[in-house]
Order: structure tokens, then sequence, then C-alpha cells
């Protein structure tokens, strides 16, 4: 059994199909999703759909690059929200982007992570070409109290030392099956499975050998399959360790 702890099942070219998804993902022994938001317009449908399914659950978020509205009023909705989610996500930086300005990114970042240490809810974080910010404002909100994850981490392997040194879980996604990756490679080879989980970030990031198609969390048995492969352990295994750890940050059923 897996956890896909990060798939946008929301977004238009995966609800409309989602009866259909979740029995593939079933098949493959995918049974629980989290699904992140990443915009205000997004929260509302986004828990309507994990109301609707048992396995399914919200964590509602402001993604960097839809920061540029963020304001006192979205907070208060994002907080009245947050008695319905597992965690506060995609939150985080992303300097590959200079559409929204780097202070206004940093402020959202700090007003959600507070949130979520008064919530008690973990986070699920975006990071894009800005590490060293992000780890200091993570050390500086005190982001240990409540954990969290580094979706799809894109890092080296030391960065993943100083991220689970504040609490912190490591996503793994489509890219380690790429056949030109060498850093996802050399992170899940490094890093204690205790430490790891499984992501499919659909409909994005497809890996392989479904490249070129949209992405849905049964695919998620590939990435599984090879991080199997990579730690020299049995698929079982690496069911068992991640989808304990997944309940445990999340606190699934």
């Amino acid at each position: 059994m897996f956890v896909d702890t990060h798939c946008h099942l929301n977004v238009p070219s995966l609800i409309l199909q989602l009866p259909e998804l979740l029995q593939r993902a079933q098949a493959a022994g995918v049974t629980r999703f989290v699904l992140p938001g990443v915009a205000p317009s997004c929260w509302d449908d986004l828990v309507a759909v994990a109301g609707r399914d048992s396995r399914i659950f919200a964590a509602p978020g402001i993604h960097p690059l839809m920061a540029m509205g963020f304001n006192e009023e979205t907070v208060a909705k994002l907080e009245r929200l947050a008695c319905h989610a597992v965690a506060i996500g995609e939150i985080g930086l992303d300097y590959s982007d200079d559409t929204v300005p780097r202070l206004i990114q940093q402020t959202a970042f700090r007003l959600q992570l507070r949130l979520a240490l008064r919530c008690g809810l973990p986070v699920i974080l975006h990071c894009r070409r800005a590490f060293a910010d992000l780890l200091q404002i993570l050390r500086e909100e005190n982001v240990a109290k409540v954990g969290g994850v580094m979706h799809a981490f894109s890092g080296s392997p030391e960065t993943a030392q100083e991220c689970i040194r504040l609490g912190l879980h490591i996503g793994v996604a489509g890219p380690v099956t790429y056949p030109n990756a060498v850093r996802p490679l050399e992170v899940v080879r490094r890093i204690p499975l205790e430490h790891l989980l499984l992501e499919s970030d659909a409909p994005d990031l497809t890996p392989v050998p479904h490249r070129g198609s949209l992405n849905e969390p049964a695919f998620l048995l590939e990435t599984a399959r090879r991080m199997a492969a990579i730690k020299g352990i049995s698929l079982e295994q690496i069911a068992a360790v991640t989808t304990t750890n997944a309940r445990q940050l999340f606190g699934l059923p």
C-alpha cells in the first residue's frame, strides 16, 4: 500500500476522470492521496474533493508564484479551512521566476508557516533556486515544531540532511526514474528510508516509462520500484516504511 503525498487531482485535466484515476491507483496499490493547494481560487474545490472521498486529504496553501495577492483576508480564510486539512501547502520560495518579488514570496511564506504552527499542521514545501533563504526562514520560524516535507526535492544530499535536521521529510517523485537523473538518485541512496516520502505531483513529473503522458497517482508505483532498486530492498519494504512516514507526518488513518 502506498500514499501519494502530493498530487493535484483537483485540476481540470484530472478531476474529469477522477473515478477512473482512483480505480487505477487502487489497482497499483496507491490508496491515500494528499492534495496540496496553490491559490485561494482552488481551495474550496480542494476541500470539496477531499470531502467526497475518505481516501483524499486536503492541504490548502499558496504557491510562492501565486503570492502576489496574499493579504490578511487570505490568511483568515486559510485558517478557517485548516480544520479540514492535514497540512498547509504548497508553500515556499521560487526564485526561478521573477514575476513575484522575493520579498512578497518571503512574507507570504512566513505568514503561512506561522499559521501552520498555530494550527499544529505540517507544511508541504516548494523550493526552486532558493534553498539558502528557505532554510534560513524555516529555522527562524521554528518549522521543526510541526515538521513537513520538501516537495519533489531537487537539492543535494547535503541540503537534504539540513532539511532533515529541521524535522522535514524528503519527497521523491518521477525525476528519480529519468535516465539523466543524478542528484535524485544520490539523495535516495544516501538519505535513510525513514525520512523519505513518495509523491507523483500529478499531472506533472511523469515517471519513466510513461513520459509524454499526463501523470497520475497509479504511476507512483514506478517511482517506488526505482527507489527499491536504488536502496537494494524490496518494494514491500518501500511501501511499508513510506506509508508509515506519511501516516505519522499527516496524521492519516
